[in-house]
């Protein structure tokens, strides 16, 4: 393969990467305070995708229709019912089971998830849908090709994880949730609200889920199995970067990105998934708590 294709596989495995990281950062931030990985957040993606394709297409032929305004449009609706159904799904089952119920928990969240599906099925049918957006050429540097929505998606989708990073680190209510993280029980005998940050923690979920679910749509199609497809890379990255590292999850979403599609030319892309597991394996042997991880997360 020449350096132009490998390249090629390789921005394809950064943008890839870079949709990963969004569901796999806000399986990290529940984690790290709610102690349970929820599994809801693949089914969060998929209804945050239909939201946004449902109103893009109420929107085509009004004054929003242009493809740019309509989008920003679409994935504010969608972000708005992902955070609400988050936090709702919070106030309901998870806070209701309490910190201490990991496996109850786990079990609510997959439950929620069935049942988020079943509703879009039930609603919108299994019928595949895709975003109006105009096709365009891809753009060659050089023997480089990429497409310039590829490149929008890729470009989103860092510019949210910097946002939210910016946020967790220079924000008075991030740094509130970064010491809960840390040491709740510190945090409570501070003076920490930490019912407010709850309600923040699940709405950041749901935002981050429905970004990355309508990211998912634009690159591919809309479906009712859209995020749980996507669901376990994002839990393997997850566990590659280190279980309640942020910056962890993102950089282990990344090189599962990229992992999976410089191994295309040699196992092709039906296996390339086990490559990037093959190497979540081998970093699990050498470092058990992952690159970034906090070893009493990872028991």
């Amino acid at each position: 393969m020449t350096l132009a294709g490998v390249a090629n596989l390789a921005v394809n495995g950064l943008v890839e990467g870079a949709v990963i990281a969004l569901p796999a950062l806000a399986l990290t931030l529940v984690m790290s305070i709610a102690r349970f990985p929820n599994a809801a957040t693949g089914d969060l993606m998929t209804l945050g995708a239909y939201v946004a394709v449902g109103v893009q297409a109420v929107l085509v032929g009004s004054a929003f229709g242009a493809p740019l305004l309509g989008m920003a449009v679409a994935t504010l609706a969608a972000v708005v019912a992902c955070a609400i159904v988050s936090v709702a799904a919070y106030e309901l089952i998870f806070r209701r089971l309490g910190r201490a119920a990991m496996v109850a928990s786990l079990l609510a969240s997959i439950g929620l998830a069935f049942l988020i599906r079943s509703l879009i099925t039930l609603v919108v049918g299994h019928e595949q849908h895709t975003f109006a957006l105009p096709l365009v050429r891809a753009w060659n540097f050089g023997g480089l090709r990429v497409l310039p929505t590829d490149l929008a998606i890729g470009a989103v989708a860092l510019v949210v994880l910097a946002a939210v990073f910016a946020w967790l680190h220079f924000g008075r209510s991030g740094r509130l949730l970064r010491a809960v993280a840390d040491n709740p029980d510190l945090a409570r005998l501070s003076g920490i609200r930490a019912q407010r940050l709850m309600w923040l923690l699940w709405a950041l979920a749901g935002v981050l889920s429905a970004i990355g679910g309508v990211l998912l749509g634009v690159k591919s199609v809309v479906m009712p199995e859209l995020g749980w497809e996507l669901l376990l890379p994002a839990f393997a990255a997850m566990i590659l970067g280190g279980i309640g590292s942020p910056a962890g999850a993102v950089a282990g979403a990344l090189l599962m990105g990229v992992g999976q599609e410089l191994s295309v030319p040699l196992v092709g892309p039906t296996y390339k998934i086990a490559v990037a597991f093959a190497v979540l394996f081998v970093v699990l042997l050498l470092r058990p708590a992952g690159l970034f991880g906090r070893p009493e997360l990872a028991r």
